[in-house]
Order: structure tokens, then C-alpha cells, then sequence
């Protein structure tokens, strides 16, 4: 029995009673049953939509399943990547050693050897590579600073 069903049936009830109409108490149960009726809709509303909802969640995943499968060359999804944890492109099974999701990641140059960008990485501004020993240095600028660069070597409008 839906809830719209039992909210009926409760005014069916109520109905079979022969309540006076005009007596303070009738008035609150007739309330009652009006707001049951309302959120019994509302809900069934909501459960339609959900239902849609997921089926379009289902299509986009299955849509993205097949860019991954043409992405990375996956045949089945449960075969993983089938990198072994040595390939050269970085999806979401990645971890660090901290066991938390790699954002960013680079490949050796040398050798090819997958190399996480971690925070401490990043802050040194250079690593060794585990693969091949090869010295790899960092070079980022920020724009921001860039910004505030270009901005000091201006010369200010007015008399010289």
C-alpha cells in the first residue's frame, strides 16, 4: 500500500466516524489527513524523480565506462587497467604513500618510471627518480606573483 493509499484510507476512517464538522478536534484530524495527503504526493514526486535521476547516472556511467575502455584500451572494466601499476597514465586507483588519491603525477623522462607530485615533492622543487636515479627539478611560477611583478616595474603617471 503506497503512502497516498494509507492517507485515503485514513480519511476513509475518519469519514466513517461522523465527526461533527464543526467540533475543534475534527478540524485538527482534518489537518492532519490534508498534510498526509500533500506530503504523500510530495514524496512520490520525489521517489519519480529519483528514479530518473539514477538512470541518468547509470547512462553517464556507462558512458564514461566506454571512454575509459577507449581511453586507456580496457577491454573489461574488471580487468583494471591492466597496467600492474606501471603504466604511463595516472586514473583514479593511483595512490601515494600516504595511501590518499594522487592529483598529479609525472612520467621520468629518462626512463619512464611514474613519479607522484607530492606536497613534499613540490616543496623541494626537485626528486630523484626511483627508476633511474636521474635528477629531475621543478620549476613553477605563480601568476599571482607575476602579477605583482609586472605591477612594481611600472612607472607611476605624474611628474618625473
Amino acid at each position: 500500500m503506497t503512502n497516498s493509499e494509507r492517507a485515503s484510507y485514513i480519511r476513509g476512517l475518519m469519514d466513517g466516524m461522523e465527526l461533527d464538522p464543526n467540533a475543534k478536534e475534527t478540524k485538527i484530524f482534518n489537518a492532519i489527513v490534508e498534510l498526509l495527503d500533500d506530503l504523500s504526493v510530495s514524496v512520490e514526486e520525489m521517489e519519480d524523480e529519483y528514479g530518473e535521476l539514477a538512470e541518468q547516472v547509470d547512462e553517464i556511467d556507462h558512458d564514461l565506462g566506454a571512454l575509459e575502455e577507449d581511453f586507456y584500451g580496457l577491454e573489461d572494466e574488471e580487468e583494471g587497467c591492466g597496467c600492474g601499476g606501471g603504466c604511463h597514465h595516472h586514473h583514479h586507483h593511483d595512490e601515494d604513500d600516504d595511501g590518499m588519491d594522487m592529483a598529479y603525477g609525472v612520467n621520468c623522462p629518462n626512463c619512464g618510471a611514474d613519479i607522484p607530485l607530492t606536497d613534499e615533492v613540490l616543496d623541494a622543487e626537485e626528486i630523484i627518480c626511483p627508476g633511474c636515479g636521474e635528477k629531475l627539478e621543478f620549476e613553477f611560477e605563480d601568476e599571482d606573483d607575476e602579477d605583482f611583478a609586472e605591477e612594481d616595474e611600472e612607472e607611476p603617471d605624474g611628474e618625473e
